[in-house]
């Protein structure tokens, strides 16, 4: 059994903003897999849907949380059944390069983000994960940037050129 998990705020006034670009890219991912609805597990305090992949069940998770306490629905879904750390795949934003660059790593430290620190202190430390970068504009606040909706143009950008290498590379590494 394999995990996908995505970093976002489960709220509707944050939906299109840069720190959901992970929800944006479950719909892109929705159209272009068959998997079932997701439906709300409060014993996981997340929403879940299972896709079969390569005749493999995986479970596709949605805390619905805090992101700082998103390590919770991690750790109860990967506990209740016992998946193997090497079949969890983390999705999530960072601010640290340029816009739609993206990245899989094995392993490695949270770089600031204060979600991957917490999955780091409170479950372990070595996961796989895609990251997407959606840079700083410095003349913003950091709360105030991941909160700001992307432009028309970046949006474009992440429908056609973004999103279908994201999915490539999830189906790879998977």
């Amino acid at each position: 059994m394999k995990l996908i998990v995505w970093l976002w705020n489960p709220w509707k006034q944050y939906e299109n903003t840069r720190h959901n670009i992970w929800f944006m890219f479950l719909n892109f991912f929705t159209w272009k897999e068959n998997f079932s609805d997701f439906k709300l597990e409060s014993k996981f305090k997340a929403e879940i849907s299972n896709w079969f992949f390569s005749w493999e069940k995986t479970i596709l998770l949605k805390p619905q949380t805090y992101m700082n306490l998103s390590w919770e629905s991690l750790r109860k879904i990967v506990n209740f059944y016992k998946i193997d750390l090497d079949d969890i795949i983390v999705i999530y934003d960072d601010l640290s390069m340029d816009f739609w660059k993206i990245r899989f790593r094995e392993k490695g430290s949270a770089w600031g983000h204060n979600w991957i620190k917490d999955i780091i202190k409170y479950t372990w430390e070595n996961f796989k994960r895609i990251k997407i970068w959606i840079w700083f504009n410095k003349n913003y606040e950091v709360s105030d940037w991941v909160l700001s909706n992307f432009s028309e143009e970046e949006l474009n950008k992440l429908e056609k050129e973004v999103f279908p290498e994201v999915y490539n590379l999830l189906k790879e590494k998977i």
